[in-house]
């Protein structure tokens, strides 16, 4: 799974704001019908880049953002072009939305896509929503097609939240009712899985990678939704400096303590869940010596990190339990 260091690379490319529209014309090729999601047009689309106006229902649609393909396959669109984020491999989608691409679309790069191979799926459509907000990787993007990017200058950086990413690609696609509609379901889910015992306790949430420990803040998508199951940030990491993430606070073997709360939460980045559980200095937090300690892996770990609705809701049906069983609720 590519987190920490992926992100922290990209915050390098992070320029300036500019108004105007991110809009392109793309060169013309063969459409795919099944590509595009019936939605009504024309449709315009705030972004951090300007307000961006979709003509027509696109039929050619590359997603580059996290999560940004997910989000089109559960709104009724099939990108013709991808990018993996998390290195799901095959059509790049997690096992939660298997099955939902008609077609398989073509596996793009991340945080260095090739425009020239982007370029060659003659899209009608970019969407980059959940991305950098980079100025001068926009700009390479709308000259070769309409470019739909980060939603506002709160989202730079990879912080675009979930209801802002789905919100944002529904009115591309022309389908702002169905976003709301999705939303509304997402939030069903998140209040009937919360536990009125877990509301008002501290929660921590932590990643190992080859480099070291992290802890997440506010703004990042896997705390967040801890805090709408009723959880508070700790406030002893909430303190910390901020790392070039611009959503993570780094962790030094000695302050691991800090992660001490009602809930620790923590997940293995490129590196065996044994290194994490063994590691002397997680075991020696109280909270985990008591059982309050909660390590995902796999599939859920990717679930919990990707942030769409059909990722978030198989994080609630696979996190919640565990947490209920840490806490004893």
């Amino acid at each position: 799974m590519k987190h920490f260091r992926i992100l922290a690379a990209a915050m390098a490319l992070l320029t300036g704001v500019l108004a105007g529209c991110s809009g392109g014309s793309s060169p013309s090729g063969p459409s795919s019908p099944a590509s595009s999601a019936a939605g009504s047009f024309p449709a315009t689309v705030q972004t951090y880049f300007g307000d961006v106006t979709i003509e027509s229902a696109p039929q050619r649609i590359v997603t580059l953002g996290w999560g940004d393909a997910e989000t089109v396959l559960e709104l009724g669109g099939q990108p013709v072009g991808a990018s993996d984020w998390l290195a799901f491999g095959g059509d790049g989608v997690g096992p939660w939305a298997a099955g939902r691409y008609t077609t398989s679309p073509t596996i793009l790069g991340t945080t260095d896509p090739s425009y020239e191979q982007i370029a060659a799926l003659d899209p009608d459509l970019i969407l980059d929503v959940k991305g950098s907000g980079d100025q001068e990787r926009h700009d390479r993007l709308a000259e070769i097609a309409t470019t739909v990017g980060v939603p506002d200058a709160d989202s730079l950086n990879y912080l675009t939240s979930t209801e802002k990413q789905l919100s944002t690609i529904a009115a591309a696609l022309g389908v702002p009712e169905k976003g709301r509609q999705l939303q509304s379901e997402l939030d069903t889910a998140i209040s009937d899985a919360a536990n009125a015992d877990w509301r008002g306790r501290t929660v921590s949430v932590a990643a190992l990678t080859s480099t070291g420990w992290g802890a997440y803040i506010d703004g990042d998508a896997r705390l967040e939704l801890l805090k709408r199951l009723g959880f508070v940030q700790n406030p002893r990491i909430a303190a910390l400096p901020v790392s070039g993430t611009g959503f993570s606070v780094s962790l030094s073997t000695e302050q691991l303590g800090e992660l001490d709360a009602d809930l620790v939460v923590a997940f293995p980045i490129y590196v065996d869940a044994s290194q994490l559980t063994g590691d002397a200095a997680w075991q020696a937090i109280p909270a985990v010596g008591a059982g309050h300690g909660v390590v995902v892996d796999g599939d859920l770990s990717n679930a919990f990190s990707l942030g769409t609705v059909g990722s978030i809701e198989y994080a609630l049906q696979n996190l919640a339990p565990r947490i209920g069983e840490a806490l004893g609720s």
